[in-house]
């Protein structure tokens, strides 16, 4: 099924971000997954990076609740295939090419734990909305993981007298309240 397809259906993307490495069985591993599941009880399609951890975590939920899933892929890593969960496969030429993908293809995001390339993407997203280059979306994140890192750079935001851009990324700490702000901040209609 075609992007445009998804579209047309009238379902929001919502872009998951988190660690490749989140192992079966885990805190993160098992938040992925119910993210997945309740967001596609919700009508969101599940976009990722469609390799393993959080990103398979992610998308089998969402498909075991009878939702759609994007993977974004790069060719830079051609020995890896999108897991099995994927509805439709993106391929893009790099790793920076499947950043973009990812952050332009969400209506809204959702970072778990992960390391550096997470920690990318959180960074990226941001500031693409600090800049104004991708307009408001809503970032949450889930668990305590990015509490530290999302308290310092909103006291530097603070400071340096953008309290606007201090608020844009919200914090939760169970998927339920995740799909709640997303809804909320969507204005998706849902009845549990």
């Amino acid at each position: 099924m075609g992007v445009s397809k998804l579209m047309q259906e009238g379902r929001h993307v919502i872009s998951v971000f988190g660690s490749s490495s989140a192992a079966a069985g885990n805190d993160e591993h098992t938040d992925a997954y119910n993210l997945g599941k309740t967001l596609a009880e919700a009508g969101f399609t599940i976009c990722n990076g469609g390799y393993g951890g959080i990103m398979e975590a992610s998308a089998q939920g969402a498909k075991e609740a009878g939702g759609r899933t994007i993977g974004i892929i790069s060719r830079f890593n051609s020995g890896m295939m999108a897991n099995r969960w994927i509805d439709q496969v993106i391929r893009v030429d790099t790793m920076v090419d499947r950043l973009l993908k990812l952050i332009a293809m969400g209506d809204g995001y959702v970072i778990l734990r992960g390391g550096t390339g997470t920690l990318l993407e959180l960074a990226a997203v941001w500031e693409m909305m600090n800049k104004g280059t991708i307009g408001r979306k809503p970032i949450v994140t889930l668990g305590e993981f990015w509490d530290g890192i999302i308290g310092t750079l909103r006291a530097e935001l603070m400071y340096e007298g953008r309290p606007e851009s201090s608020e844009i990324v919200t914090i939760t700490r169970s998927p339920a309240e995740c799909r709640d702000i997303l809804i909320d901040k969507l204005g998706v209609h849902y009845e549990a």
